[in-house]
Order: C-alpha cells, then sequence, then structure tokens
C-alpha cells in the first residue's frame, strides 16, 4: 500500500494576510493629522477671507468657485482658482515622487515642505500688500503647493476619516453610521474631533484676516504645521 505524498502548502490568499495596523485616536500618526487638520482650516480661512474668494486646500470648493466665476458672480477669479488648482496639482505630483517605494518618513517630509513653502509665503505677505496681483498669485501658488504635497501624502497614508482636509465624507459617515441611522457608529470620536479640529483652526484664522493680520496667520499655519513635526513620531 503506497503512502500518500503530502501536498505542497498552499500559497497565502489575500484573505489570511495579516491585517494592518489599526491607527487609534492616541496613535501619534492620528495626532499629527489632527493637528494638521486644524492647520487646514486656518489655511482656508486665509485664503478663502484675504485671497479673493479662493482655496488653497479644499479643491472641491476652488472648482465650484471657478464655475461661479465663469457664470459671472461678482467677486470670484477664475485665474486664481485656475492657479491654486494648477499649483495643488503640482503639488500632488511632487508628494507621489516622494511616497513611491517610502515606507517611513513620508509625512515628516511633507511636514517640512510645508513649513517652508507657508514661511515663504508669510514672507512674501507681509514684504507686499496682498492686494497687488504679483503677491497675491505667489501667495495662492506657495499655498496651494504646499496642500497638494500634504494631500498626496496623507492620501497615501490611508488613515480613514483623517484626509486633513475635506470634512464631508467625515460628515457622512458620522451620520450614516450613527445608532440612529442603525449603525454601530465606528470612529465616532475621531470624526468628531476632525470637524472640531477643522473649527479651531478656522476661527482663529479668520479673526486673524479680518483684522488685517493675513501675514501673521500665514506664520501661524506654519508654525502649527511645525510643531507637528516636532512632536510627531514614527
Amino acid at each position: 500500500m503506497s503512502t500518500p505524498t503530502p501536498s505542497a502548502p498552499s500559497a497565502p490568499s489575500a484573505l489570511s494576510a495579516p491585517p494592518t495596523p489599526q491607527i487609534t485616536d492616541r496613535h501619534p500618526l492620528a495626532l499629527a493629522l489632527f493637528g494638521l487638520t486644524m492647520a487646514s482650516g486656518l489655511i482656508d480661512a486665509v485664503s478663502y477671507l484675504g485671497l479673493g474668494h479662493v482655496f488653497t486646500a479644499n479643491m472641491t470648493g476652488n472648482v465650484v468657485v471657478i464655475a461661479f466665476a465663469l457664470a459671472g458672480a461678482p467677486g470670484f477669479s477664475v485665474a486664481a482658482s485656475v492657479t491654486s488648482l494648477g499649483a495643488f496639482l503640482l503639488g500632488a505630483v511632487l508628494a507621489g515622487r516622494f511616497t513611491t517605494g517610502r515606507r517611513t518618513g513620508r509625512l515628516r517630509t511633507a511636514l517640512a515642505l510645508e513649513v517652508a513653502l507657508h514661511g515663504v509665503a508669510a514672507a512674501v505677505a507681509f514684504a507686499w500688500t496682498v492686494e497687488g496681483s504679483v503677491a497675491r498669485y505667489a501667495v495662492i501658488t506657495l499655498g496651494a503647493v504646499a496642500m497638494g504635497i500634504r494631500n498626496g501624502t496623507v492620501r497615501a497614508l490611508g488613515v480613514p476619516d483623517l484626509t486633513t482636509t475635506v470634512l464631508t465624507l467625515t460628515l457622512t459617515g458620522l451620520a450614516a453610521d450613527s445608532r440612529l441611522a442603525g449603525g454601530t457608529a465606528p470612529r465616532q470620536r475621531r470624526r468628531i474631533l476632525s470637524v472640531a479640529t477643522m473649527l479651531a483652526g478656522a476661527i482663529p484664522g479668520a479673526v486673524l484676516v479680518l483684522h488685517g493680520q493675513l501675514a501673521w496667520a500665514l506664520v501661524a499655519g506654519a508654525a502649527l504645521a511645525g510643531v507637528t513635526a516636532l512632536l510627531y513620531r514614527e
């Protein structure tokens, strides 16, 4: 009687792959992204209120603003919004180059570039009035490149409900997954904190701009990103 030949071990399937480690709300990466969400609120307040109804972080808003301008709505500029959109895409391309094949150091690199670009934008705002076309477009370009780099990097990290710039899906999940909707309310605290940190950045940013301190608001945005970089641990 022949002995059956043992079969070779099968290759591990996708279902048996080890799960991705969960990023809790107290994880250093999550804390860093909360800090950047606050910075985004501040930067959007600066760009929309101080640079002529243009966004440098929220590209959904920019696309809508372009439509408003094309329709002839007063106070909106096609050129400014297209400049911001193009600069943001450039930043996202650079982020893709930085993150390809890298497992560590991606966020720290993006933070360093964001601090530098917003710092230069603040220097431009201190040196020239942003109502002037050249200075205005320089600040828009620098800010949008910085936010494109950050968004591309955060996207590669893939932490749920922490995009740092857009809250639409976060708010949708907060409502659609709630117990009121019959769900289990997963990541409810994270979603609420994302909204709260965006508000916490947008309010002082708006106050500074409305009191004629746009350059200092940019300094505050750069400082917030810098502090986040200093406190972040891989």
